[in-house]
C-alpha cells in the first residue's frame, strides 16, 4: 500500500534461464525454488500445443518439467501456491473457451484435476481465509469465485481497466496481488507503448484497494510484469521476481521500498 510512482525499485541480480522456456504465463516461488508455468505453441490455429510446469533452481536450471492440459486445453495461466499445492489453470488459447484447474504437489511434481470451467481462465488465486478459489477470465475482464471442489460461488465483473492482470497471488486478509501489463498506442498502426503495474484487489467486491505502475524495461523494452511475477516482503520493502521475456527468458530480481 506504500508505493508510489516515485518507488524506488533497485536491480538486485538478473539470472540467465538456461533452458528454453517458451511463453511463461506464472510464477511462484518456495524455499529457493521457482515454479513457472508455460505455453508451447505448436499450431495455435489447430490448437495444438503443450502446457509445462517448469520447476527450476536458484541458478536458473531445469529440475523438472510437467506436463500439464489435454488436446486443445493446454495453455498454462497465472498460479498460486496455498502452503501445500500449486493451482494450476489451463486453458484453450482463445477466450471464452474452457479451461480445466489443477492442484499440483511441488514435491512430487504430480498434478490432479480439481474441476473444469467453461471460460478461458488466465490466473488463479487460492484464498485460505474462507478456503475459496478465484478465477480471472482472458483479459482479466470477469472474476469467478469456487469452492475448492469447483461449486460456484458466484462470478462478477472487472471495475479497473487500467491493466490486464497476467498473473495473481493471494496476499492474506481476503485480498490478491495482480501484476499485468496495458498496451498504448497513438495511433492505430503505431507500436505499442507497453505499461506494467500492480493492482491490490479486494477478493469480496473485486474492486482495487491500490494500484501503481511500475516504470521497468528490459533492455529491448518489455515491461516487467508482462509475464510471471513472484513478490515477497524484503529487509525494507518488497522483493519482486520477474521473468518477462519468451524463450530465451531472465530472472531478473529487484528491490522496492
Amino acid at each position: 500500500m506504500a508505493l508510489t510512482r516515485a518507488s524506488a525499485w533497485t536491480l538486485v541480480t538478473s539470472v540467465p534461464i538456461a533452458f528454453r522456456t517458451f511463453h511463461p504465463q506464472g510464477m511462484v516461488k518456495i524455499g529457493e525454488t521457482l515454479f513457472v508455468s508455460s505455453v508451447e505453441v505448436i499450431d495455435r490455429d489447430a490448437g495444438k500445443g503443450v502446457g509445462h510446469l517448469f520447476k527450476i533452481d536458484k541458478s536458473g536450471h531445469l529440475l523438472a518439467d510437467l506436463r500439464l492440459g489435454e488436446g486443445a486445453i493446454y495453455h498454462p495461466g497465472g498460479l498460486d501456491y496455498d502452503g501445500a499445492n500449486i493451482w494450476v489453470p489451463v486453458a484453450e488459447y482463445r477466450p471464452d473457451s474452457r479451461s480445466i484447474v489443477y492442484r499440483v504437489d511441488p514435491a512430487a511434481m504430480t498434478a490432479k484435476e480439481a474441476f473444469r470451467v467453461a471460460d478461458h481462465i488466465g490466473a488463479i488465486v487460492r484464498n485460505t481465509d474462507d478456503d475459496t478459489l478465484h478465477g480471472i477470465s482472458w483479459g482479466s475482464r470477469r472474476f469467478y469465485r469456487w469452492t475448492t471442489g469447483g461449486e460456484s460461488r458466484g462470478v462478477s465483473l472487472n471495475t479497473s481497466h487500467y491493466i490486464d492482470y497476467q498473473d495473481c497471488k493471494y496476499a492474506g486478509g481476503r485480498r490478491m496481488l495482480c501484476t499485468g501489463v496495458t498496451e498504448l498506442r497513438q495511433a492505430a498502426n503505431a507500436p505499442p507503448f507497453r505499461l506494467g503495474g500492480i493492482d491490490l484487489v479486494s477478493l469480496e467486491d473485486g474492486r482495487p484497494l491500490h494500484q501503481v505502475p511500475v516504470p521497468l524495461w528490459t533492455a529491448g523494452g518489455l515491461d516487467m510484469t508482462h509475464n510471471p511475477v513472484w513478490i515477497e516482503p524484503g529487509a525494507d520493502g518488497l522483493r519482486a521476481y520477474f521473468m518477462p521475456e519468451d524463450d530465451r527468458s531472465t530472472l531478473y530480481i529487484y528491490d522496492v521500498r
